[in-house]
């Protein structure tokens, strides 16, 4: 037993220190990254992890992806056993060991101090290709894995220091873009700043030290996660929501069930009534269902809890082989980070009775899409995930409207995911128009988050558009009396004048120069009664063109005269 003594000052100055270094590591890969699903989108995760592999810290650009690095590191310690030394670099994907998706790949760097293995660093990112029948890794007619992409469990590509050459050439023979290859040398030098950095904190404070304040770290963090369970009433609370067309079957409904005990300062979540896995690539593995659910408990709970080992220790997560959030080998899983939203909306629908003023009104779902070809000005291939789409709108809360064109929970979001002059450089295409979809929004007395409007001309021959999502269905739903967002839709006009409206589940090959691609990303739920909304809000908004005037009468009961002003006494007649 250690004796050290512990200063809670110097608990708080490592819990600190380890975000900061994670968070060095995330600039490191985002500035020597060259994919913009990387260096722009940010879709990649950072993080450190102990000689065990429990987590230390992350740095969660896409919070999908903060928690699928930990079981993957326990495994590849079971992996190798005492196979593993100073100088080794490891690399993963495989859905069916403990990864996430096989377009999220991982690199894996131990660290020793002195001869001893004292902790890991560990980065992963969505690669921009990763072999399988079709370029970019998502393929909507893929019924197994091998179908989607290339499988690599626990490999290493350095070994003591030396680069194995021949594990390397193996790997990125069977991927076909350059680039891949480059950005995870970028996830490797993001490995070695992680290792630098707890070498000095090391060098800095004794191995004793170290070890002893991290362990009371996790109590403390650990304390910190048990009492946040304590504010929700002891039950069972259960909650569900329905997945929309598995790509194989039209009209074809999947239903995810979750199970919420809550029993004083522990909490389970049991999805064992969930419905079986599906034919296609719509299923989830266990590491990408039980990332979306930390994620979305993380959003009813003190966001200052840190983010470590002892945060999961109260909570269970029972997600049973065969399901469709956790699909049996040889399943194609590639959709699985996009059950995200339909698994928080079942969690949110559960724990809304519990705790109203923590749940959020229902975020956007998912519809988006990724466009490969040859670019003809370079004769070089590109793949390209249509961030500027992606998100719509975020689901109000008690107090504050929703996130304007944020959608996804798994997403980092924002209008800036992806610059406009980069996708011009970056693909053939020209963007014509991206902007907030005006009435696209629950109302509410907080309202939702706005969605956006995506429109750009395809600027090559053959282009092949690929859409995933869910969202032309079922609108997100309000809370509390607040009304619903708006669908999803992706549709394509051809330059003879054809329209062709995608499935959420499409392949669209051969799709010709001069093209026109437009996509609407649905806004987020209102929360409460819309005429509790303050009148002069709705009325700026009317002005500034984020709610019609129509809308502000029919949904809000405001009228506006013609210079914008407030009718008060229209409005007062209107709101009784």
């Amino acid at each position: 037993m250690s004796q050290v003594k512990i200063d809670k000052v110097l608990v708080s100055i490592l819990q600190r220190r380890f975000k900061s270094i994670t968070e060095e590591m995330s600039i490191a890969l985002a500035r020597t990254t060259r994919s913009p699903i990387l260096c722009e989108a940010k879709d990649f995760v950072t993080g450190l992890y102990d000689a065990k592999g429990r987590m230390l810290e992350q740095c969660e650009n896409l919070p999908i992806l903060a928690f699928s690095l930990g079981p993957v590191c326990e495994y590849i310690i079971q992996y190798f056993g005492d196979d593993i030394h100073e100088g080794d670099v490891i690399f993963h994907n495989d859905v069916f060991s403990m990864g996430n998706q096989n377009n999220d790949v991982a690199a894996f760097k131990p660290i020793f101090w002195q001869g001893r293995l004292v902790a890991w660093a560990a980065c992963k990112g969505h690669q921009a290709d990763i072999g399988g029948a079709v370029r970019g890794g998502y393929n909507p007619e893929a019924t197994e894995v091998w179908q989607e992409g290339l499988r690599i469990p626990p490999v290493k590509v350095f070994e003591r220091g030396k680069l194995r050459k021949d594990v390397w050439d193996l790997i990125f023979a069977n991927i076909r873009l350059d680039i891949v290859a480059e950005d995870m040398r970028a996830e490797i030098g993001s490995c070695v700043v992680g290792e630098r950095g707890i070498l000095k904190l090391i060098e800095r404070y004794g191995l004793e030290s170290f070890e002893a304040h991290k362990e009371h770290l996790f109590e403390s963090t650990e304390k910190m996660m048990r009492a946040e369970i304590r504010g929700i009433p002891n039950g069972v609370y259960h909650g569900q929501s329905n997945c929309y067309y598995d790509g194989k079957n039209p009209g074809s409904v999947y239903t995810i069930r979750v199970a919420i005990t809550v029993e004083d300062e522990e909490i389970t979540f049991d999805y064992s009534a969930t419905d079986a896995q599906t034919p296609g690539f719509v299923n989830g593995t266990y590491t990408s269902s039980a990332s979306a659910t930390l994620l979305t408990f993380l959003q009813m709970v003190n966001p200052a809890i840190p983010h470590n080992d002892g945060m999961v220790r109260p909570l269970k997560i029972v997600i049973p082989v065969g399901t469709i959030l956790n699909a049996a080998y040889p399943a194609a899983t590639t959709y699985g980070n996009h059950l995200c939203p339909n698994n928080a909306d079942a969690i949110m629908r559960a724990l809304a009775p519990a705790i109203p003023g923590r749940v959020t009104a229902e975020w956007n779902e998912l519809l988006c899409s990724l466009t490969t070809g040859i670019d003809p000005r370079k004769k070089v291939p590109y793949v390209d995930i249509g961030f500027m789409g992606l998100k719509g709108g975020s689901g109000a809360i008690l107090g504050e409207d929703g996130y304007d064109h944020i959608g996804m929970i798994d997403a980092s979001g924002g209008v800036l995911d992806q610059d406009y002059e980069m996708f011009e450089q970056q693909t053939p295409h020209l963007l014509k128009s991206h902007e907030y979809w005006p009435d696209s929004a629950g109302a509410g007395r907080w309202r939702g988050g706005l969605g956006v409007i995506t429109e750009f001309v395809i600027g090559n021959d053959d282009t092949q558009v690929v859409t995933f999502g869910d969202g032309d269905v079922e609108p997100a739903l309000g809370a509390h009396g607040g009304g619903p967002g708006t669908l999803n839709q992706i549709w394509l006009r051809y330059p003879d004048g054809r329209k062709y409206v995608c499935t959420t589940k499409d392949l669209v090959r051969g799709v010709p120069q001069g093209t026109l691609y437009h996509q609407d990303a649905g806004g987020g739920g209102g929360y409460g009664d819309p005429k509790q909304r303050p009148a002069a809000k709705v009325a700026r908004e009317v002005r500034d063109e984020i709610v019609s005037r129509q809308a502000a009468r029919e949904q809000y009961g405001v009228a506006l005269r013609d210079d914008f002003s407030l009718d008060e006494e229209e409005t007062a007649r209107l709101r009784a």
